[in-house]
């Protein structure tokens, strides 16, 4: 695995070990009221990117599309802003970073969509 599918990958490794943290924290403190930001976080974080990663390993040609690194960025900060948004929001204060994180989400998984396609299209 190298390239983007390697920053995917590594990026999904990352996001797991901080939400496995994140919840050893909210067990420890007997709190979970933060337990939504953790379940992004692992959802997003970890099982999206890491899908995301294993589609450009198995397709190089989705790959070596200026895109992917696109969808990359789009991915990370989806995650950046969902993350502690939802933190904020649950905690009373602002959602615009929630708000942020999730278009950033939804774009990621449209340019994802298109990729597929166009790559679907350009194999068929």
């Amino acid at each position: 695995m190298r390239g983007v599918a390697l920053w995917f990958f590594a990026s999904a490794v990352v996001y797991v070990t901080l939400g496995m943290l994140f919840g050893i924290w909210m067990s420890a403190s007997h709190d979970h009221t933060l337990a939504p930001a953790h379940g992004h976080l692992n959802l997003v974080g970890w099982a999206t990117m890491a899908l995301f990663g294993v589609y450009y390993h198995v397709v190089p040609a989705a790959a070596q599309s200026p895109l992917a690194k696109v969808h990359f960025a789009l991915s990370t900060l989806a995650v950046w802003f969902m993350f502690p948004g939802i933190i904020l929001a649950i905690q009373g204060q602002t959602e615009i970073l929630a708000i942020i994180g999730s278009f950033a989400a939804l774009l990621s998984m449209l340019t994802f969509l298109f990729v597929v396609l166009r790559t679907r299209a350009a194999l068929a």
